[in-house]
């Protein structure tokens, strides 16, 4: 079962002690080899996963204007506007749908560029769903019972929605809040877990444009979330025998998915410029209680219709008791799920829900350290859509993605903008980019946690309810570190996954992952110009991003290699794509 520490006080995301880090360097072999990883992964300080940040140049600072600002101000909304970029033209068509859509092809920015940036995302919010992940596996046979104890299934169905799924927006999103509202594979022992996994992507992916008091419901109620923070099967106290009803999804709840640990201003600061906690270890019990009674509907090992249905509550194992959790009281024989909702009601509502979610998406999609000005525009929406309604995950994305912040040029001078981006957002865009397919529609890619020789890191397999990294984490010995900006990927970045990132690159570009397959027609044609074949690739895998001195020294390399026959021209094309990939101005872009 996953446990996380008890509440003891404010948790700080503040950063390590440094550790030394030394960098990759080339291997006779032709593929890179870390040096000396050992002692610095010794060298990582407690709190650091175990990894030692590598140190960036200056000029490498992510962007999103500093973590600071003064508390208590509250931005008005602001939406992209035609005065900071009349003209879409297709670097920033690129951009955008790199933020909103994973990947930029020819056909989406020359749809971004006919309807402009609004109209698209209205056209991606009223697109239908493709087949849901537990359908899928259903209609191609893993529904059966020698799959009860396994995952077999689940990974293709993953990466068949993320890579091919024509509802952009919608993937992106629901892997973004995969990573907020955390179940883990590595957590779920329960029969027919493949299943159990699928429903609760499947139940992201529904209220991804939908509305945050539902899906915190929705969330609360998942058998699969119900397995993996142990609400599932929840008891009232016995005084005769001494036990205590479970705390984990609530002390969780409150933690990560709903108030966060201190008291916060609608820009996300600290409210008053201090640490406030917003919960302590009554406020736990006390919700603890509320989540006592409720299990599995119908948990078999002949079948796994369960795993999609919410949980159901047992009278007798519900605490009636009076409770008060966060100013609400709720009276004693109130029945579980009136208190439920009533509980939820006040979670949704608190003042910390609207800076503590909006900060996290739009680290998710746009920058890893938003200014407070641009998490108070956000929060502001969040807070009412213009129409009344709280929690309108529409109205969100559109403020998050439109916003001045997210739309307006790089420039040399704003050096604290941008994120590096996380290893499986890397695969899922050089997929989508280059339309990798899967001719017998399996999917077959598998697990990428393998940070020697994958990504290190795969859909759904955090290591805790954590996530892969925190989203207030700051990386020692950077010019990150010493300027205080939060960089939350870089907590899974050591010189183990930077050298993995890039020999699983020389792979995948040439051949794809199992039985799936790149399509670089469009590449192919622009081949025997070596300059033009690299401004192709940049222009769509790291748009504004990539320095003109960077696409000289690509563009040397590619034009060295021969181009007389096809399979030259396909060399020289697999070479501009791994070179592209593996630049850090493409990993970390504005």
């Amino acid at each position: 079962m996953i446990h996380s520490p008890p509440l003891d006080g404010p948790h700080s995301d503040a950063p390590p002690s440094p550790g030394v880090a030394s960098g990759p360097t080339p291997a006779a072999s032709g593929r890179l080899q870390p040096q000396a990883t050992s002692s610095a992964r010794s060298a990582a300080a407690p709190g650091s996963g175990g990894r030692a940040a590598t140190a960036l140049p200056a000029t490498l600072a992510l962007a999103a204007c500093g973590g600071g600002g003064s508390g208590g101000t509250t931005s008005t909304p602001l939406a992209f506007s035609p005065a900071v970029s009349e003209t879409i033209t297709r670097e920033r068509a690129a951009r955008f749908l790199i933020q909103a859509a994973f990947a930029a092809t020819d056909a989406q920015i020359a749809r971004v560029q006919t309807l402009g940036y609004s109209a698209w995302l209205d056209e991606q919010f009223a697109m239908p769903r493709s087949l849901s992940h537990w359908d899928w596996m259903d209609s191609k046979g893993y529904h059966v019972v020698a799959n009860v104890d396994n995952f077999n299934g689940l990974e293709n169905t993953l990466w068949r929605k993320l890579i091919s799924s024509p509802d952009a927006l919608r993937q992106r999103m629901t892997l973004a809040l995969s990573e907020i509202f955390v179940v883990s594979l590595l957590g779920l022992p329960v029969s027919w877990r493949g299943f159990l996994a699928a429903g609760y992507v499947d139940l992201l992916e529904a209220q991804a444009f939908g509305n945050y008091r539902q899906l915190l419901q929705d969330v609360t109620l998942s058998p699969a979330m119900g397995v993996y923070l142990n609400m599932r099967g929840n008891q009232k106290a016995n005084a005769a025998t001494g036990r205590l009803p479970d705390e984990n999804y609530a002390r969780e709840v409150m933690q990560l998915f709903s108030i966060g640990l201190v008291e916060l201003e609608t820009d996300g600061t600290l409210k008053g410029g201090r640490a406030q906690e917003t919960y302590n270890a009554q406020t736990i019990a006390q919700l603890a209680r509320v989540f006592t009674g409720w299990d599995l509907d119908g948990l078999n090992r002949t079948e796994a219709g369960y795993t999609r249905r919410p949980m159901v509550n047992l009278p007798v194992r519900y605490d009636t008791d009076a409770k008060t959790v966060l100013g609400t009281s709720i009276a004693a024989g109130v029945p579980a799920a009136q208190a439920l909702q009533m509980t939820l009601d006040t979670l949704a509502h608190h003042p910390n829900v609207a800076p503590f979610i909006s900060r996290q998406l739009i680290q998710r999609l746009v920058s890893s350290a938003p200014s407070p000005a641009y998490v108070g525009r956000v929060a502001a929406v969040f807070n009412d859509n213009g129409q009344g309604q709280r929690g309108d995950f529409k109205a969100v994305i559109k403020a998050i993605l439109l916003d001045e912040e997210a739309r307006r040029d790089p420039s040399p001078a704003d050096t604290t903008r941008g994120r590096l981006q996380e290893p499986m957002v890397r695969f899922i865009q050089w997929a989508r980019t280059f339309s990798l397919g899967s001719p017998t529609d399996l999917w077959n890619i598998g697990s990428l946690s393998d940070p020697v020789t994958r990504l290190g890191q795969s859909p759904m397999r955090s290591p805790t309810v954590f996530n892969f990294f925190r989203p207030g984490y700051v990386p020692p010995n950077t010019e990150l570190g010493k300027r205080g900006i939060t960089a939350p990927e870089f907590d899974i970045t050591d010189e183990s996954t930077t050298v993995g990132w890039v020999n699983f690159a020389q792979t995948f570009v040439v051949s794809g992952v199992g039985e799936t397959r790149p399509n670089y027609a469009a590449e192919l044609a622009l081949a025997a110009d070596a300059a033009a074949l690299v401004q192709r690739v940049a222009k769509l895998l790291a748009p504004d991003s990539l320095s003109v001195a960077s696409q000289n020294l690509i563009t040397q390399a590619v034009g060295a290699l021969p181009a007389v026959t096809e399979a030259n021209r396909l060399n020289r094309v697999y070479a501009a794509v791994l070179l592209v990939l593996a630049a850090p101005e493409y990993l970390v872009q504005a």
